[in-house]
């Protein structure tokens, strides 16, 4: 299939911090270093996967200003792939405090800096992230079903096979790439709990079933799920209780990173139903919308998700200062009266809440307390849901 979008770039969301430092972290593929080229075009960086610059960088830290040019110094200093230098911190810091220079310091894990203890940098420098990219930036590029099935890596728009461009994605970052930064010493195990793992996609996690569908231990899987959020390549979200009136499922809600990856990584053959694919991906793609638009725009939503021992189930609950938001996700035209038994069981233990629904269909109406969404309607518009209108 040709998925390939005649642009250089799409115009991301992210916002500069002004006159500020900070970290910008994300999975790898999301398009950091696209977007500090073109965001800081006259400034210096350092490219830490280069390996001069990595091996002298590693032995002598402390040469760090003196590489970069002086006219440079009033520009944003770049370090790309920091975590591979944790020590170089101490040297951005010293720099920061006396030199009052300004650092964008981008990465692809915090694993490194995090297991070393490293305070990244004790509130000098802002923590940002960058996701795949959302409906918002693609704008009249956004195709839904296209976008189910391939995901929104940035990468993925500019190669003539989408398929191609994401099985090369699993087995070259997911695969050989943790296993070169040493954090599995066991790939065959490693590539039986990614498959695996995907029929947790948009699901509680049980990590007993995980473990005896990939045949590996439950204490690895535990570690490997591990590896999967410090690469920021898993998301766990967790259940809503606060002030809880029932009896509450005690486990979290697992996915990867971008639709695409997982339907990369999901075993296909004879003996797996692809049906199963549709409900997930569209969680999946609703989540991603969610969560970047959470962060770019500072909405500072906590997200989680709820569901009863009876089952009942509400996707995403969206809390924080803005007000209480509860959403469930239909890949389905038509919407029927016991789609909505999670959202009004919500609504009576939470009166406040604001309620919606969003389908496959193509009509927009309210039903029950419910507002419910076409996809093309959140799609085009997800902040009519993040951001209520004052």
């Amino acid at each position: 299939m040709k998925s390939k979008i005649e642009k250089d770039d799409f115009v991301r969301l992210l916002k500069v911090p002004e006159k500020k430092s900070f970290f910008l972290f994300g999975p790898r593929g999301t398009g950091k270093s696209s977007w500090i080229c073109k965001t800081f075009p006259n400034s210096h960086i350092f490219d830490l996967l280069e390996s001069e610059t990595y091996n002298r960088l590693l032995a002598h830290p402390q040469d760090l200003l003196s590489l970069v040019p002086k006219e440079k110094h009033n520009f944003h200093i770049v370090i790309d792939e920091v975590q591979r230098i944790p020590a170089l911190l101490n040297e951005v810091h010293r720099l920061i405090e006396n030199k009052k220079l300004i650092f964008v310091l981008s990465g692809s894990s915090a694993r490194k800096l995090r297991r070393q203890g490293v305070n990244l940098l004790a509130g000098r420098a802002l923590n940002i992230s960058m996701f795949p990219l959302t409906a918002l930036e693609m704008g009249k590029d956004f195709n839904l079903k296209d976008s189910l099935k391939f995901g929104m890596l940035p990468g993925r728009f500019k190669e003539s096979s989408a398929i191609d461009f994401l099985h090369s994605y699993v087995s070259t970052y997911l695969r050989e790439e943790v296993q070169q930064e040493g954090l599995t010493r066991n790939l065959s195990a490693f590539s039986r709990f990614l498959e695996a793992a995907t029929f947790s996609q948009a699901s509680p996690l049980v990590l007993s079933n995980v473990a005896s569908d990939s045949d590996v231990e439950r204490k690895t899987v535990e570690e490997y799920f591990s590896i999967l959020d410090d690469l920021m390549i898993g998301v766990r979200i967790p259940i809503f209780a606060k002030r809880a009136k029932r009896e509450l499922l005690k486990k979290s809600k697992f996915f990867f990173f971008d639709v695409g990856v997982f339907y990369a990584l999901r075993p296909k053959g004879p003996l797996d139903d692809s049906s199963e694919l549709s409900g997930p991906a569209m969680e999946s793609l609703v989540f991603n919308e969610l969560r970047a638009i959470n962060s770019y725009d500072n909405l500072r939503y906590e997200i989680y998700f709820w569901r009863t021992k009876s089952k009942h189930e509400v996707d995403f609950v969206l809390y924080g200062e803005k007000g209480l938001i509860a959403i469930e996700v239909k890949a389905s035209p038509r919407v029927r009266s016991n789609d909505l038994d999670g959202l009004k069981l919500f609504q009576s233990d939470y009166p406040m809440v604001k309620s919606y629904l969003i389908y496959t269909g193509t009509r927009d109406y309210y039903d029950s307390g419910v507002n419910i969404l076409s996809a093309d309607t959140f799609f085009s518009d997800p902040r009519s849901i993040t951001t209520p209108s004052i």
